[in-house]
């Protein structure tokens, strides 16, 4: 199956889906069959932060013709940001979409948790992950720390690398939310997050929802 994927929001998760994708296709054997379509960050975010469903389902739309015309069967977008206007996108995508708001609810239900915190962009978290999760509560971090994970958070996928104050802000933020909120695990819910502890474990419990997102992806695909 042809794979489509949305990409460049940011460069850091583009880079995170494109090895994942070679890796797992790698192991297994197969020929991994792959057209990618850069979208913008800044124009992205700017569209979130407004509320523009609109005008980013556009974007998507014309990104979607152009792959299906180079042979795509289906597509994905690599960015849990990316998906605030999802629903109304795949209302008229030309390409079937692997909707990352509902394969992370699914996964979520699968492992039981029952209390979450989250960490990624101001919509994301005050929205508390669009409202997607259907089994378990989603705790956002206190408005003091939530701003300051937003600004870090854009700052980062923006670069494409993260700083050492960056990094202590998520992990503040998380340590926050389990200590005053008694959550199970912190939701990763940025797809640019696998930056901040690249090689090593997070010092709490976390779902990696880019991680579930790829490899879904490459069940579907594959």
């Amino acid at each position: 199956m042809h794979l489509g994927l949305i990409v460049g929001i940011g460069p850091a998760s583009t880079d995170y889906y494109y090895r994942y994708l070679i890796s797992a296709f790698s192991k297994a054997g197969l020929p991994l069959e792959l057209t990618m379509a850069h979208a913008d960050t800044s124009i992205l975010l700017h569209n979130q932060a407004n509320g523009n469903k609109a005008a980013q389902v556009e974007i998507y739309s014309k990104l979607a013709t152009r792959l299906k015309a180079a042979g795509v069967d289906i597509l994905a977008i690599t960015s849990i940001a990316g998906h605030f206007c999802v629903n109304e996108f795949m209302q008229v995508s030309s390409l079937p979409v692997l909707n990352l708001l509902d394969i992370i609810d699914d996964e979520i239900s699968k492992l039981k948790f029952k209390k979450l915190g989250l960490i990624g962009t101001r919509v994301v978290m005050e929205s508390c992950f669009y409202g997607a999760i259907s089994n378990a509560d989603v705790i956002a971090p206190a408005s003091d720390n939530l701003t300051q994970v937003h600004d870090a958070y854009v700052a980062m996928a923006t670069a494409g690398v993260v700083t050492e104050s960056q990094r202590q802000i998520f992990i503040k933020a998380g340590r926050d939310l389990i200590d005053r909120s008694s959550v199970e695990a912190i939701m990763l819910a940025g797809t640019d997050l696998d930056l901040v502890y690249k090689d090593r474990a997070w010092p709490f419990p976390v779902v990696d929802c880019a991680k579930m997102h790829a490899a879904a992806i490459v069940r579907v695909i594959s």
